[in-house]
């Protein structure tokens, strides 16, 4: 085996014990070997759907799953893609859709999903009002606990982010956590599901490849 063998191969192995972990923490999850698998079973979780919300999620958006839907005659809610004027209605509409497609930054061996909430927004989406809830993962951010699950946050997610979404923070300069006080600092709020909520349902996709931040 070579060393994308070896790496895919542990991957496989971390993500299939994340699922597990995930079920008898009361989700529905589900393993998947590659990203045109997740594709492929999103897009079928879209056709039951008349309005999907979508939360800003890389690993999303690689799926290209928003174009796939853009003649479909479905309501899409992806704040992301309108004008600062029409956010806040996309964010209203992420919160009642039948559908809401989002990501998390980190999930652990235990099945815990950990996230940084950069608006509030996705707390509440993943918990409150859409009537059906899909999160995608790649296998890389399988961790082992909720210490590493925010360690990952701050290494990886949080400078990546405030890159992407060009922020002036010194995190976006130097690519370290540097525990700022900046006014754009993204890392504020974490939030933390570590049972399936009651009168929810979510089901977690996990890749066996890596995906996304």
């Amino acid at each position: 085996m070579n060393r994308v063998e070896i790496g895919l191969w542990q991957l496989e192995l971390r993500a299939k014990k994340c699922v597990e972990a995930l079920r008898k923490n009361g989700f529905d999850a589900e393993y998947l070997p590659g990203p045109a698998e997740v594709r492929e079973r999103v897009l079928r979780e879209c056709g039951k759907a008349n309005s999907i919300g979508f939360g800003g999620s890389m690993t999303v958006a690689e799926l290209g799953i928003h174009d796939a839907l853009r003649e479909s005659g479905k309501k899409l809610f992806d704040h992301g893609r309108v004008p600062q004027g029409e956010k806040a209605a996309a964010r209203l509409g992420q919160l009642t859709c039948d559908l809401f497609l989002t990501s998390t930054n980190a999930v652990t061996l235990t099945g815990v999903l950990v996230n940084l909430d950069m608006n509030g927004n996705r707390t509440n989406a993943m918990t409150f009002g859409p009537k059906k809830i899909l999160v995608v993962a790649g296998a890389q951010k399988v961790v082992a606990d909720v210490e590493a699950a925010v360690g990952r946050i701050k290494t990886f997610v949080a400078p990546r982010n405030t890159k992407r979404l060009h922020l002036k923070t010194p995190c976006a300069v130097t690519g370290f956590c540097e525990d700022c006080n900046s006014p754009q600092r993204i890392c504020r709020v974490y939030s933390m599901i570590e049972r399936k909520p009651p009168h929810s349902d979510i089901t977690v996709l996990l890749c066996g490849e890596p995906m996304g931040l």
